[in-house]
């Protein structure tokens, strides 16, 4: 396919328009005379489902693109790779937790707790809607640290202790020639915890909790940059963690989170977009545990996501451009009563429409006291 150096102007959705462009000669007419105008882009935005693939096909692919593990914030790069047509183009996914919390996620008690979590990750590709790599797109380097303070009251509520919390995150993310970024992200704070103890449903015990997460948009975010560590917009993102005990040595956790995210109206220039939202998504981390001598705890660990509702550029929904991850990997926690330590690797799969690679996480939580 001949390389075509304006696809980047069919991210220009939403403006005034009477024109239209009526046909795929036209869409081809229009790439052969230099890109298309404003007008005519939110024409083929609303119009055709066909005319919509052909430009599609006819267009460069471009993909805006995002790391997708939490606390290293956001980051966006807008990528323009010539000559393939497979990528979608869609706001992408907020930075989420995938695989930092793991072994004996649900279990707690009331008392102060203070954790810190370091993460590292490369991904080495960047994938379009069918899962195939996107020539020339940069690999992303990222490092982040955060910090997680939770308290949970002696006070009951629907039978579980009451408590709060709050994270913090300072990172830095290098992706090559698109840039590099380092500072705080954004915040979380949750006025909202439900603790409930562990019961026993004949022989497997079994500890759940709920949170009720609110990501507030206060890190770093330029519209002049390609990267940022902010999603400059709300995230709500409550989430279900339960761990069971079919003995005493085994174990297994799942913390399971709804994600919705509110609309970014400053959205970085290069989309030439007036808002952006990025659609609904599911995510979940997952561990299979068996306690060893000494309070050491091995086994697997896994994290999948997936975006359940298009995304929106200036209120337009996009399409068959759904985003998705999993990953699987080793890990070992090391209970110590008041401190425990954990480790884990992830090697990811079947991403659609963002990066795929590797990340490590390194987290040592401490039990202050009740």
């Amino acid at each position: 396919m001949m390389e075509k150096s304006h696809a980047v102007r069919i991210l220009g959705f939403s403006f005034s328009t009477t024109r239209t462009l009526k046909s795929s000669a036209g869409v081809n007419a229009r790439m052969r005379q230099g890109g298309f105008t404003d007008d005519e882009s939110l024409s083929i935005a609303t119009g055709p489902k066909g005319l919509r693939e052909e430009v599609l096909q006819v267009a460069s692919s471009c993909a805006v693109i995002e790391t997708a593990h939490r606390f290293v914030g956001i980051l966006l790069v807008l990528v323009c790779v010539m000559g393939s047509a497979g990528a979608q183009v869609h706001p992408s996914e907020p930075a989420v937790n995938l695989g930092d919390t793991s072994f004996l996620d649900a279990v707690a008690g009331p008392g102060l707790l203070i954790e810190e979590i370091g993460d590292g990750s490369h991904e080495g590709k960047v994938t379009n809607g069918t899962g195939a790599s996107v020539a020339n797109a940069p690999g992303i380097h990222a490092v982040s640290g955060l910090t997680h303070i939770a308290w949970l009251s002696m006070h009951r509520m629907l039978g579980g202790w009451y408590g709060v919390e709050v994270v913090t995150v300072v990172a830095h993310t290098n992706a090559g020639s698109n840039g590099a970024v380092g500072g705080w992200g954004n915040l979380t704070v949750s006025p909202l915890i439900l603790q409930w103890k562990q019961r026993t449903i004949g022989p497997i015990g079994i500890v759940q909790r709920f949170v009720l997460d609110f990501e507030l948009p206060v890190g770093e975010y330029r519209r002049d940059l390609p990267v940022s560590l902010s999603s400059n917009t709300l995230t709500v993102h409550p989430y279900y963690a339960v761990t069971l005990f079919p003995s005493k040595r085994i174990e297994t956790s799942w913390r399971v989170h709804y994600l919705w995210n509110g609309t970014n109206n400053a959205p970085p220039l290069e989309t030439a977009a007036r808002s952006t939202q990025a659609g609904q998504a599911i995510h979940f981390n997952a561990t299979a545990g068996y306690k060893c001598a000494h309070g050491v705890w091995i086994g697997a660990n896994a994290y999948y996501l997936k975006e359940v509702t298009d995304p929106k550029i200036d209120g337009v929904r996009l399409p068959n451009s759904p985003e998705q991850v999993g990953a699987i990997g080793p890990g070992a926690a090391w209970d110590l009563s008041r401190c425990l330590l954990y480790a884990n690797a992830y090697r990811e799969f079947n991403a659609q429409n963002r990066p795929e690679g590797r990340k490590i996480v390194l987290r040592v939580q401490w039990i202050v006291g009740k």
